[in-house]
């Protein structure tokens, strides 16, 4: 059996990397006002942020169809594959998993498709996706794949400090951290998106004291594996980055521009990290 990984674009990874990979990748809208772009294709990462940063209206994301979902599982269909696992950002944030399941019903005929919920963002997703394919270019099953991601899942943590809520909450994606909202001004929100859910992690009054308790929840997770830091044009990720280097080698720590789709919730000089338990 050969079996792809087919994903959405939520998940912070070049295509030049996906076709290395051998991963498809189906791209969210991102919309400011009546201007929409597809991710990936119309839009590039450094144009979204200059355009978030120059723009009045805080942009927007949806979800990729069914069809476009449909379209890739047949490419796959006619590149050879026999199975195919869809691992989608988490369902509790966006509508894309179930856009992505619709589409499996719709070619259950044709070929074997696996939806998966990663639970997960950004760079997070990114490692499950990297992991999952390699294990598919290896020769996995369909079942072994799922079982993998499960696994991943479980052990994947995403922390990050925020500028602003207004991205979050102009998005609808607030969740657990709605309690915040009153004191946004004055404090820089920590939120833990390990469940899938926006969660209030903690309040810090400055950046500095943000970007601190980033690297104490680092420090205090026991042995760690996969670590990304993940930003939205941060002009302190060099110096964040370098603050590590006594918890991991600097060399094993991936530095990941977040997407158009995470940065337009996450808001500009978003700063957070990304990691496996052991």
């Amino acid at each position: 059996m050969t079996v792809r990984i087919v994903t959405d674009s939520a998940c912070d990874i070049s295509l030049d990397e996906a076709a290395q990979l051998n991963i498809k990748i189906v791209p969210l809208s991102i919309r400011f006002g009546e201007e929409e772009f597809t991710d990936l294709a119309d839009i590039s990462v450094t144009e979204f942020y200059q355009k978030m940063e120059a723009s009045d209206l805080l942009p927007a994301t949806a979800a990729p169809s069914p069809g476009a979902f449909e379209s890739a599982f047949r490419k796959c269909h006619e590149e050879g594959a026999t199975g195919v696992v869809c691992i989608n950002l988490s369902i509790a944030l966006s509508a894309t998993g179930q856009a992505a399941q619709l589409a499996a019903e719709g070619v259950n005929e044709l070929i074997d498709v696996a939806c998966v919920d990663s639970e997960s963002i950004t760079a997070g997703l990114g490692t499950i996706i990297r992991k999952a394919a390699k294990a598919a270019n290896e020769g996995a099953s369909i079942n072994e794949i799922v079982s993998l991601v499960e696994n991943l899942r479980s052990r994947t943590r995403i922390i990050a400090t925020l500028d602003t809520l207004e991205n979050l909450k102009k998005g609808g994606r607030i969740g657990g951290a709605a309690a915040m909202l009153g004191t946004m001004v004055q404090i820089k929100p920590c939120l833990d998106l390990s469940s899938g859910e926006v969660v209030e992690a903690g309040r810090q009054r400055t950046r500095k004291k943000a970007c601190q308790w980033l690297r104490e929840e680092l420090s205090q997770a026991g042995e760690v594996e996969s670590v990304s830091i993940i930003h939205g044009n941060a002009p302190d990720v060099e110096e964040f980055h370098a603050s590590l280097a006594d918890i991991v080698p600097l060399d094993q720590i991936r530095v990941t521009q977040l997407g158009s789709v995470i940065g337009t919730h996450g808001g500009p000089r978003v700063l957070g990290l990304t990691f496996l338990v052991k």
